[in-house]
């Protein structure tokens, strides 16, 4: 008897194997089996040494120098166990890191909320971080009502790098937008004032703005008159940042089609409402990974302050690393190696998040 359709027919192939798919990927065509070879020949020499220093060779207990010296073959882990606290908070008073920790659990817990699907209230809770948590945060880290005074020379490691870049971060962006909406008003004088503004900053380097802000730019306030030099930083990497997150917010915005806007105006939608409705939601989704790009950038170039006095995360491990007490071959390279993985993971998580916000918000469009 012959067989049937269903004795035949065989289930549609929804995985594939480990073999499979290193076939299809890496070894598809000979070209590409060369290139995949060569790659992991480059990745074995230049991985496998690493983790072997980083690890299995690496010193993980001591008290001083003495410990890395007696092996000298790998990283020097007992200078970051010894230097953890100046790396995470610089010269902030150590009875009063409990403020600094409750700072970053707040806004931590505050992103989370955002970010975690499902949660209630999030608009409620993007309102709070913007504009309560920026209070409770200076209080807490500064001082006041009944807090000790902790001055900001005394803040430094992760905890000032943190700073830096979400304030750089959160006031970049809205800048960043009104800045790209008034390049491309209608109004002569709104025009030519943001074209100017964006010109500048991003025709001069970042060093130069923070050496301003930090040197310069006392000499221009009035007698007796003065800032606090972080705020100032603050400020210029704020001003620097939202001139660049002006041209990623104008390149979506060129690329929404003229009729959302004329389809606005036949609703009888005046200009802000059509922006804040409409244009702005589109193409700020389509800018997402310029944003984010510009978001990292912004999180990596915190390292800059430290040329201006500040011991940033950087700036903490390059100072550890001039102490006799841990002076190794090994000591400068395993506090670089721990200040990249920190900077890595901060910014890998942030370009990961962008890909499952892009896959979100165009799950309307995928066919």
């Amino acid at each position: 008897m012959a067989p049937t359709a269903r004795q035949t027919t065989r289930p549609p192939v929804e995985r594939i194997g480990p073999i499979e798919w290193l076939r299809e990927n890496l070894f598809s065509t000979p070209f590409n089996a060369a290139l995949s070879v060569i790659a992991m020949a480059i990745i074995y020499i230049l991985v496998v040494p690493t983790f072997r220093w980083a690890f299995i060779d690496a010193v993980w207990a001591g008290d001083s120098r003495d410990a890395c010296l007696a092996v000298n073959t790998g990283a020097c882990w007992p200078f970051i166990e010894n230097r953890i606290g100046q790396i995470l908070y610089g010269f902030y008073d150590e009875a009063e890191r409990w403020r600094a920790n409750l700072t970053l659990f707040l806004l931590a817990a505050g992103i989370l909320w955002l970010t975690m699907p499902g949660m209630r209230g999030k608009p409620l809770v993007a309102v709070l971080l913007l504009t309560v948590f920026p209070l409770i945060a200076y209080v807490l880290l500064t001082g006041g009502f009944g807090l000790e005074i902790v001055p900001t020379y005394r803040w430094g490691g992760l905890l000032l790098t943190l700073v830096i870049a979400v304030t750089g971060i959160v006031l970049s962006l809205p800048l960043g937008i009104l800045l790209a909406l008034g390049r491309r008003s209608d109004l002569p004088a709104v025009r030519i004032a943001s074209v100017l503004f964006i010109e500048f900053w991003r025709g001069v380097p970042l060093v130069t703005v923070l050496f301003m802000a930090s040197y310069m730019l006392p000499l221009f306030l009035p007698q007796g008159m003065s800032a606090d030099k972080l705020l100032r930083a603050l400020i210029a990497v704020a001003l620097f940042n939202s001139a660049y997150m002006a041209e990623v917010v104008r390149g979506g915005l060129q690329a929404m089609p003229k009729g959302q806007t004329e389809a606005a105006t036949a609703l009888g939608l005046g200009y802000w409402q059509t922006h804040a409705l409409i244009i702005l939601p589109q193409a700020l989704r389509l800018a997402i990974p310029n944003i984010v790009s510009t978001f990292i950038g912004i999180f990596k170039d915190t390292t800059l302050v430290s040329i201006i006095g500040f011991f940033d995360l950087l700036g903490m491990i390059q100072a550890g690393t001039s102490d006799a007490h841990w002076s190794t071959p090994s000591t400068a390279f395993t506090g670089y190696l721990f200040a990249g993985a920190i900077f890595w993971i901060f910014c890998f998580s942030m370009s990961r998040y962008s890909r499952h916000m892009e896959r979100v918000l165009s799950a309307g469009e995928r066919r």
